[in-house]
Parts: structure tokens; C-alpha cells; sequence
């Protein structure tokens, strides 16, 4: 709220809202969204693999103690209560169907049927879609290089501007809601000496898949 040292007028809540809803514009919700996830972002600001001038000199002014707190604070936060929209059917084919002929995996693969996402990948539903869109015109520029397996930049750069557009529509369209409870180190399993670490992945931590 006050923006540390940096002043007032960087606080997070000038541009993400006094309940971390977003602006309904460019500016995405942060309220519900998963804490490792959001502290990676800020690390990602700092090392350059997100350019966004305004966010890299916040996150170069947070210490990973900060960085920790600021991302746990939004993460406790509720979901704001989003209206599902109606969709349009070619963003719904992409986000549900993918192309397997264009080698376009279903967005739903990874941020959910109803796009809450999960631990690893951001929800898409609820967040703007001109934010969305954005992303993935940051993807297909490489303006955005935080995707270990670099699955955002080969899809992004597979979709038309109108599909990009057709898609980000639908999923901001999505009830939003808050992704599954995915704790990286159940209780039940923590003395079990293979741990979690030997079971295969669904996919990588940290992919993700259209406007994440």
C-alpha cells in the first residue's frame, strides 16, 4: 500500500487495484494468484526474461524477503467474483481444441478447462483480455522469455493476430475462480523417502500455455 522505499507512487495497488483486482484493462489481477508463481514474475521483471520498464525497477527494489511477502499477500487475497461472458467459437476451438494439424496444444492442457490454472500455470479467467492479448504478443516478440520449454513462444507465434485476439477474449471470458489446492510437498507424502521429486511431472513447473 505504501510502496516502501520507493514512494507512494509505486505502490502495487496504483495500477493492481486496492484488492488486487487489476484495472480491467492492461493491468492483470494479482488477487488468488499462486505465491511461487507471482515471486518468479517479480524475479523475471528483475532479470530481464519480462521486459516492463515500470515493473523491472519495482522488482529491482524488492529483496527476495519482500518479493516473498508482497507475492504471499496477493495470493491470500479473495478472487474477485467475475461474470462469465459469452464466448466466440473460434477462441473457444483454441482454447479447448488447440490444432493439432498447426501442432497448437488446447489451452485448456494446462490453465484448466475453466482457466483457473494451477500452481506451475497462471488462471486466464477473469484477467483482461487486452492483457492476455498482450502477453501474447510479448511471447511471439520475445519480450517474454519465461517459459523454460518455450512452449508461449512457439504457440503465440502459430496464431494469426485475430485468432490471438479470439482467444484472449475467451479465456478473459472464463468465470474466474481459484486454481486447485496443488501443495508441492503433501503432508501424507513427506516421509516417504522417493518424495515427490521421482514422479513424473505432467508438465515442467513454470510452463505455461497461452497469456500466462
Amino acid at each position: 500500500m505504501s510502496g516502501g522505499d520507493a514512494g507512494a507512487a509505486a505502490a502495487c495497488f496504483t495500477c493492481h487495484g486496492l484488492k488486487g483486482e487489476g484495472d480491467g484493462k492492461e493491468t492483470p489481477r494479482l488477487a488468488g494468484l499462486d505465491a511461487g508463481y507471482l515471486h518468479r514474475q517479480l524475479d523475471d521483471y528483475a532479470n530481464g526474461r519480462r521486459e516492463h520498464p515500470a515493473m523491472r525497477t519495482v522488482a529491482l527494489r524488492l529483496p527476495d524477503e519482500d518479493r516473498s511477502k508482497v507475492a504471499a499477500y496477493y495470493a491470500a487475497l479473495s478472487v474477485p467474483d467475475v461474470l462469465a461472458t459469452a464466448g466466440n467459437a473460434e477462441g473457444e476451438g483454441l482454447y479447448r481444441q488447440g490444432d493439432p494439424v498447426r501442432g497448437l496444444a488446447p489451452c485448456a492442457t494446462c490453465h484448466g478447462a475453466g482457466g483457473a490454472g494451477d500452481a506451475a500455470n497462471p488462471p486466464l479467467a477473469g484477467q483482461p483480455a487486452a492483457y492476455l492479448e498482450k502477453q501474447l504478443t510479448a511471447w511471439r516478440t520475445a519480450k517474454r522469455n519465461n517459459d523454460p520449454l518455450g512452449e508461449m513462444r512457439e504457440i503465440s507465434r502459430r496464431l494469426s493476430a485475430a485468432e490471438a485476439r479470439a482467444v484472449s477474449a475467451y479465456a478473459s471470458g472464463l468465470r474466474a475462480g481459484r486454481p486447485p489446492d496443488r501443495e508441492a510437498s503433501p503432508a501424507a507424502r513427506r516421509d516417504d523417502p522417493k518424495n515427490d521429486a521421482l514422479a513424473p511431472p505432467r508438465h515442467a513447473s513454470g510452463s505455461s500455455r497461452p497469456g500466462g
